[in-house]
């Protein structure tokens, strides 16, 4: 195959991919600016955000995960003219969505009162509990901003989630200057007031996503479609069937970061504010391939709606290429700026010090990372989620999460075991996907021409 004949893929998926990366990357940013004003104020600080974080984000996750069901079912039925459907997905996911986040909602906030007993300095769990309850708060809206992105990305627009975003994100920001340091007349809030940024603009998100939806007849069409009879257990469970496998792959990726944070915990606040800092940088890397793998899956779902196998292969290798890309610059620079990347989050030498070995192994699993993301996203869109998720339980729970307690403790490495197990885990979880990806393409075109020929013979009788 010439690399001339991809060109025309590299622009249909970059063309999808670059809004979905620029609004990923907004949240990163936001996450990073959080990160970088909580790191002045102290290593406490700094570990208490990210304590709060490496618990909060395993239901955010799971259920941000859950709702990309959606996209590939709505994908599918779009490019096949199928409006009602189109329709009873969008109401039915949503519903989905409502009940799941409340649950999960539920669940983190009967969390709180056992902040203190999961190992961490007492200060650093006294400073992480009102920054904690805030992230708690913002889940709902953050998830109906979820399902709106979704539903567009599904209908193949990928733009008006990236405005959004990139405006709730400047005014989170804003706000995060204002709250944490107490400018403009604001009391100095602290850890807390990155917490209150943070839920003041995701409450901001879906409200600017309903005006946008209202202004365009043709998206406001499919949500003012609505009736109760269009929702039905057996519906919701079609999207269940879809979202909680890819919400359960992205928990236990995320799972095994946050137990990973959780051990470094138990090194001292400055081995945990130094892998926070390698993590934020790690996270804005994947952030990027995020939006290549999210586009990939769009992607697909299109051209497997259409069956159109040749441009599906050609497509999910396009992406392979673009991630190798991104992430090979992205490694070379976490690994060149390991010394000078420290200084942006911290004042203090020990925890620069620290961050610096983290940074050249947070470079080295990109390239896995960025491959397992896209393969995972390849069968996304395939709707082949069950067993890409049993694969993630082998690779990060049972290998990562092991690996990184053995080199972590037992073998004295200390924070570099607890990244160096990430490089094997996510090598092997990318091996896995990519397999699997080649079997069920072949596996799917197979079944299409036997249904072919099978119409045929019964034509011409």
């Amino acid at each position: 195959m010439k690399w001339k004949n991809y060109i025309p893929f590299y622009k249909r998926n970059l063309k999808v991919a670059i809004p979905i990366m620029l609004t990923q990357l907004g949240g990163g940013i936001v996450q990073l600016a959080d990160t970088i004003m909580v790191g002045h104020l102290g290593t406490e600080e700094l570990a208490a955000a990210a304590f709060a974080n490496s618990i909060f984000v395993i239901g955010m996750v799971f259920t941000m995960g859950a709702t990309m069901g959606i996209t590939p079912l709505i994908g599918a039925a779009f490019v096949r003219k199928q409006n009602g459907a189109v329709t009873r997905l969008l109401h039915n996911g949503t519903a989905f969505t409502l009940l799941l986040g409340l649950v999960i909602t539920a669940i983190l906030a009967a969390l709180i009162p056992f902040l203190d007993n999961m190992g961490q300095v007492p200060r650093v769990a006294s400073l992480a509990r009102p920054y904690y309850i805030t992230l708690v708060v913002s889940l709902l809206p953050f998830l109906l901003f979820c399902v709106c992105k979704q539903f567009l990305e599904g209908l193949g627009n990928t733009k008006i989630a990236m405005v959004i975003t990139i405006i709730a994100n400047l005014l989170n920001i804003l706000m995060n200057y204002i709250f944490i340091f107490g400018k403009w007349g604001c009391p100095q809030f602290g850890v807390f007031g990155a917490g209150l940024a943070t839920l003041i603009s995701r409450l901001l998100m879906p409200v600017m996503f309903w005006f946008v939806l209202k202004r365009n007849v043709s998206w406001w069409n499919f949500i003012r479609a609505f009736r109760w009879k269009l929702l039905s257990w057996s519906r919701v469970l079609r999207v269940a069937k879809i979202g909680l496998p890819i919400g359960g792959h992205m928990l236990l990726e995320t799972t095994a970061f946050a137990l990973s944070a959780i051990m470094v915990g138990w090194l001292g606040a400055v081995p945990l504010a130094a892998h926070q800092i390698a993590q934020n940088i790690s996270h804005i890397a994947f952030m990027m391939i995020t939006g290549v793998s999210s586009a990939t899956t769009i992607r697909i779902s299109h051209q497997l709606g259409m069956k159109d196998f040749y441009a599906l292969r050609m497509a999910g290798n396009a992406s392979v290429h673009l991630c190798l890309l991104v992430n090979a610059i992205m490694a070379t620079l976490m690994i060149t700026l390991r010394h000078q990347i420290p200084w942006i989050f911290t004042t203090e030498a020990a925890t620069a010090a620290a961050a610096a070995p983290l940074l050249v192994l947070a470079g080295f699993f990109q390239i896995s990372d960025g491959l397992q993301a896209v393969g995972a996203g390849i069968l996304r869109g395939l709707t082949d989620v069950k067993k890409p998720m049993f694969y993630a339980f082998i690779a990060y729970i049972c290998i990562n999460l092991l690996l990184g307690y053995v080199l972590a403790f037992p073998v004295g490495m200390g924070a570099s075991g607890v990244w160096t197990a990430f490089v094997v885990g996510l090598s092997i979880a990318a091996v896995l996907f990519h397999i699997r990806c080649r079997k069920q393409i072949d596996k799917l075109e197979k079944e299409y021409e036997q249904r072919k020929q099978v119409v045929g013979a019964s034509l011409s009788l």
